[in-house]
């Protein structure tokens, strides 16, 4: 055990510093060394706080992990991925969602699937992206179906998902995923890694044709009515003559 008392030193040592204009003799007690030692501390000023971090990046994000290449080539090439960015620093945005398939759930598509979609692929990227942040804990909660980017519709951009204990399960009614890992969450974006891509039913059930306009019936000229209803009368008049000609020659030579 230590013992608690201290006792100073009846001659502590001294440093001898010559000071070669006089030649006189400074005398530093261990004590003089402490007290310069915190002067030349606190003159150095306080350390400068870290910067704040900044807004998520979504494609930074994916590349730290290495399995995203197909992913971060449709995200950036459909633009999705600035506005995604844009949306994150935006203070007043209620946070996203983002469910990222990895590269060995695009080689489960048929063969040529990606490349037919030419203007279907901004709607494919953002039907993997829900407006708003979902926690892995609020899976349990969610109201289906659930709301996309791409479009709200119960039944083409219909998303509906289950939770049965740590297990999410994702169904679009084209594909049945399961949400594997969570790859990012800050409380403003959260990407979980899918299985699979989420394939609205959109791309497969045919567009309703858009209504088709009732075109009127031209009215006639008032002209040609007038025309039309000159040319009965008179028609009608001839034939009255007629008639009545005939009647007379009957009756005059029977």
């Amino acid at each position: 055990m230590f013992s608690s008392s201290f006792t100073p030193l009846e001659n502590p040592p001294s440093f001898k510093i010559k000071q070669q204009e006089d030649d006189s003799v400074v005398h530093l007690t261990p004590c003089s060394l402490f007290i310069f030692h915190c002067t030349l501390i606190s003159a150095q000023g306080p350390a400068a706080a870290p910067a704040p971090a900044g807004p998520s990046d979504i494609t930074t994000i994916l590349k730290k992990d290495g399995r995203f290449t197909l992913f971060i080539h449709l995200l950036q090439s459909t633009k999705v991925a600035d506005n995604i960015n844009s949306q994150l620093s935006d203070d007043s945005n209620a946070g996203l969602t983002l469910f990222a398939p990895t590269d060995s759930a695009f080689s489960g598509l048929k063969t040529g699937t990606l490349n037919s979609y030419t203007e279907e692929k901004v709607e494919l990227v953002q039907f993997h992206v829900l407006p708003y942040y979902l926690s892995p804990s609020q899976f349990q909660t969610a109201s289906n179906p659930l709301t996309t980017q791409a479009g709200s519709s119960s039944q083409l951009f219909a998303m509906n998902v289950t939770a049965i204990g740590n297990q999410v399960n994702i169904t679009t009614g084209e594909t049945n995923a399961t949400l594997v890992n969570t790859i990012h969450t800050d409380n403003q974006l959260a990407v979980y890694e899918v299985d699979k891509v989420l394939l609205p039913q959109r791309f497969y059930v045919p567009m309703p044709p858009p209504p088709t306009k009732k075109i009127a019936p031209k009215a006639k000229p008032a002209s040609a009515e007038a025309v039309n209803s000159s040319t009965a009368k008179c028609l009608s008049k001839v034939v009255l003559q007629a008639i009545v000609c005939f009647v007379l020659a009957f009756a005059i030579f029977p």
